[in-house]
């Protein structure tokens, strides 16, 4: 923690009776300010003694995490609802935060004067590059709100808007059910992903011995449990870089095992004349995988959120969840050779599909068109901004 940061306090005004994803509203306060580093907190009745900085807040309130971080990083602005009512001030020094006070907890006019207002969409970017899409900060008022509704709306929030099929139109629904089962019950999202990585071990063990239709079911279970962890631990504010390391780990090594288990489960007379589609399978997962690195690394953004039609093929682009959605097909037809064929064929198709874009990408930049992302605002100077 910065010592700017540490010299930071907050003050929780109010609380609220509704409780989301287990939480209280000051309790969910009071992670998100740890998460941004903001450790002391200023009750009330110390603001005689206050030092140094203090972010005011009311507490029935639901707020987006990206709104505490930018508060934090805010002095001398307050934070209005859309009703109009200050609910969030940072003040710099003791005057500032009894004024910061007044303007939150009295909605003292004179004390909001000092202060530059801006509401939600003003203080923190819609662009959410994490999440790979556009959305407008959450800001709710809890008093007489519909508890389910705003989980719901925080849920939608935590999810990524440029993924694969089946993550975007398949899991939504029974991911919100299980991340509220597993938040009352207190399990931890890395409990979730440790999990996940059983359903890892069983899929490979199960395609390696020819159980196709039962090693498929257990891939979707990882893959559905790929979902909840993450979305847990974002809507109950305990992500961690050590789990973060750990899902996306997991998220990284695993597709090329399931294939080699696969290729091993067809036998050995059958595999040996598909050896040609395993090797494309994985060196095109590699490949897939260093082609989208170099465009982050060259371009600083993703290539599935360059234009719409690169976060459009990313729904359907040769990764674990599209290629596992063809071997599924393939093992309930009882052709499982046939279905590591079509992934090595759709392998091949995806990879010409980026490497096209990636040197369209370099021929834009080298014409002073650098790319970025369709999601992000627009019009910066020497940018390539068309979003065909």
């Amino acid at each position: 923690m910065s010592a700017e940061r540490a010299s930071i306090a907050f003050c929780l005004i109010g609380d609220s009776d509704l409780t989301l994803f287990s939480l209280s509203s000051q309790e969910r306060l009071r992670r998100a300010f740890r998460r941004a580093d903001v450790e002391a907190e200023l009750p009330a009745g110390e603001l005689e003694s206050a030092k140094g900085a203090a972010v005011v807040i009311q507490a029935n309130y639901v707020f987006d995490e990206a709104l505490i971080r930018a508060l934090v990083n805010s002095p001398g602005v307050a934070l209005k609802a859309d009703n109009g009512e200050i609910v969030a001030a940072h003040g710099e020094g003791i005057e500032n935060i009894r004024a910061a006070f007044s303007a939150v907890a009295e909605l003292d006019e004179a004390a909001r004067a000092l202060f530059i207002v801006q509401d939600a969409a003003a203080l923190a970017s819609a662009y959410q590059k994490a999440l790979r899409k556009r959305a407008a900060p959450v800001l709710l008022p809890l008093d007489g709100a519909d508890a389910a509704e705003i989980e719901r709306l925080l849920f939608g929030a935590s999810y990524k808007g440029v993924t694969d099929v089946i993550t975007k139109y398949v899991w939504p629904v029974p991911a919100l059910a299980v991340t509220r089962w597993c938040a009352r019950r207190r399990i931890s999202p890395n409990l979730v992903t440790w999990v996940s990585l059983g359903f890892v071990i069983l899929a490979f063990y199960l395609f390696w011995n020819a159980w196709f239709i039962t090693g498929v079911i257990a891939a979707w279970a990882m893959c559905f449990l790929d979902t909840v962890d993450g979305k847990l631990a974002r809507c109950t504010l305990t992500s961690t870089k050590l789990g973060d390391v750990f899902d996306h780990g997991i998220d990284l090594l695993h597709p090329p095992f399931w294939y080699y288990a696969w290729f091993l489960g067809l036998g050995l007379l059958l595999a040996s004349s598909l050896e040609w589609a395993l090797w494309v399978v994985i060196i095109g997962y590699i490949a897939g995988r260093l082609q989208e690195g170099l465009f982050i690394w060259r371009f600083g953004i993703e290539i599935h959120t360059w234009r719409p039609i690169d976060s459009w093929f990313r729904l359907i682009t040769a990764r674990r969840n599209p290629n596992l959605l063809i071997l599924t097909v393939a093992a309930l037809l009882q052709a499982p050779d046939k279905g590591l064929l079509a992934v090595a064929w759709w392998t091949i198709a995806s990879f010409i599909f980026h490497t096209i874009r990636i040197l369209q990408a370099f021929a834009g930049q080298l014409k002073g068109r650098a790319p970025v992302s369709w999601l992000q605002a627009q019009n910066q100077p020497g940018a390539e901004t068309s979003a065909t």
